[in-house]
């Protein structure tokens, strides 16, 4: 049965108890919503927090850039490392269901230094894709503002680096109320937005299929396409898969919403793979589908041009769809961006959550609402963490966010690795029971890890060039390094800070491998 009766009082902290290794039953629930969300609800937050249309449009011009016609097999190629660490999730979910997810799992593995920087991985990704999909929301907004008054003007009031701020703030405010009142309100949303932009996806694969060789940059399908060997270099191949991994990056939303899913120990990692399968698809039929339209090039209406590579669907929505269908590829960047970010708030909300519980962050973060049954607390930070992020980034350099989608890479290789190898460990004794677990909980875990932690290593030590990204740097250093390994050393500093606020918590008195976890009903 659901443990429902050890759920704390509504706005008290859920705390564990120092001194032997055990928590008091609240810890299993953290007062968070139960049975709010079922199997297509929660495929539909993990579909809608990695937003396929959204990634499309801002990496699809990036990727063919770095690969060339080789786009859809590096699309592969990030798949089979998400693929081997879902399973990883699966596995550890069954046995661990806890909103905390990959900080819970490692701590329990690792221990408490490995997993809060685990948590930290998670969250400060999290933060840079929302500023980034706040950005990309605002962008289209006025675009299509424009489109629908047929005003110039009006589309260009999103160069006005104040307007397009205040826009902004203003779209992760509301995201941030909607995430803030619960996941039956997100579900609701959901369900309209995930199925708007993949209606006009599938319009526009229909359409650019039907116009293949109607452009001069059109290009004839090739199996070789398909085939990741043929990629020019090992360095345009790790840069393309960093890229490619971001486009998957998200899908985990479903674990973190575990505690508040129906079948909470099964769900959330069906859900997952529903999500993903759902996603390769979709990138795999729109890559071969735009390059057949209008080739991989970096001229005309090519995928790789400078000039549009980083909103490929903005220049390819007229050529393709026409003038009067090619607006709802605009709605539909828009909906995906609008939708991704108030899914996104999900797992930062409740990792913070998760590690405050756990005494891991200040006890405030526990809190949930009396009536919402969400970590308030968590998701109103977490959107003024968002804001300040997007806006101090935006005003510092033009380059800079460009730059954070490639760090991004580094901090989502970073704490999938880590919970991958987490499952492989925590697992140790089971491996020899079956085959199955041998498979599942040991074999795919430390291969998608492996897998993750190469790129992780030439990711790093390619940012290092500042022809990297942007191509800006900080004393001769690139920009995308800097970014990137300056965030995690933060989050360095402040477990250092965390540990004398709660050394109970460092001791590993508060979460063992013994802790309980949600008791559930299958």
């Amino acid at each position: 049965m659901t443990q429902l009766d050890a759920r704390p009082q509504a706005g008290d902290p859920v705390r564990g108890v120092p001194g032997g290794g055990a928590t008091d039953a609240g810890a299993r629930t953290k007062g968070l919503g139960g049975n709010s969300v079922g199997l297509m609800g929660s495929a539909v937050i993990g579909i809608s927090t990695v937003a396929p249309v959204y990634c499309l449009t801002s990496t699809l011009g990036s990727t063919a850039g770095e690969v060339g016609v080789q786009m859809p097999a590096v699309f592969l190629a990030g798949f089979l490392p998400m693929l081997l660490v879902a399973f990883a999730y699966r596995e550890l979910n069954r046995a661990m269901p806890d909103c905390g997810t990959s900080f819970t799992w490692t701590v329990k593995a690792f221990g408490p230094r490995v997993g809060w920087m685990c948590g930290w991985g998670l969250v400060i990704a999290t933060i840079i894709v929302l500023s980034n999909l706040a950005g990309v929301a605002t962008s289209y907004f006025w675009l299509l503002a424009g489109e629908i008054t047929g005003n110039e003007a009006v589309a260009a009031l999103d160069g006005n680096k104040a307007v397009h701020i205040v826009t902004c703030l203003v779209l992760i405010a509301v995201a941030t109320a909607i995430s803030y009142r619960g996941m039956t309100a997100t579900k609701g949303v959901q369900y309209a937005l995930v199925g708007l932009q993949l209606a006009v996806l599938a319009v526009f694969v229909t359409m650019a299929f039907a116009k293949a060789d109607t452009f001069e940059t059109s290009l004839s399908f090739s199996w070789s396409w398909l085939n990741p060997f043929a990629v020019q270099s090992f360095a345009a191949f790790t840069a393309g898969l960093s890229l490619s991994i971001f486009m998957y990056w998200g899908w985990d939303a479903c674990l973190t919403a575990n505690e508040e899913t129906v079948g909470s120990a099964r769900t959330p990692g069906r859900a997952a793979m529903i999500s993903m399968v759902v996603l390769v698809g979709s990138y795999l039929a729109t890559g071969i589908a735009a390059q057949m339209a209008v080739g991989s090039g970096d001229a005309g209406l090519g995928l790789a041009n400078p000039e549009t590579s980083d909103n490929v669907f903005a220049a390819l929505a007229g050529p393709v769809m026409g003038p009067g269908l090619g607006i709802l590829l605009f709605v539909a960047v828009l909906a995906s961006a609008a939708a991704s970010l108030q899914t996104t708030f999900i797992p930062v909300a409740r990792t913070v959550l998760a590690m405050s519980a756990y005494e891991a962050l200040p006890p405030s973060y526990a809190r949930v609402h009396e009536r919402f049954r969400t970590p308030g607390r968590a998701t109103v930070v977490a959107g003024i963490a968002t804001g300040a992020f997007y806006t101090v980034m935006t005003l510092v350099s033009e380059h800079v966010l460009v730059d954070t989608i490639y760090a991004l890479g580094l901090m989502i290789c970073f704490y999938y690795a880590l919970t991958a190898f987490a499952c492989a460990w925590f697992f140790r004794g089971e491996l020899r029971r079956s085959a199955r677990d041998m498979v599942f909980k040991g074999v795919f875990p430390v291969l998608g890890g492996v897998l993750l932690a190469a790129v992780f290593g030439k990711t790093l030590y390619d940012m290092w060039d500042p022809a990297y990204g942007s191509g800006s740097s900080v004393l001769g250093v690139g920009s995308v390094f800097v970014i990137g390994v300056g965030l995690l050393l933060l989050g360095v500093v402040l477990m250092v800070a965390m540990q004398r606020r709660s050394p109970a918590f460092f001791r590993g008195e508060v979460l063992t491998k013994e802790t309980p976890s949600l008791v559930v009903a299958d």
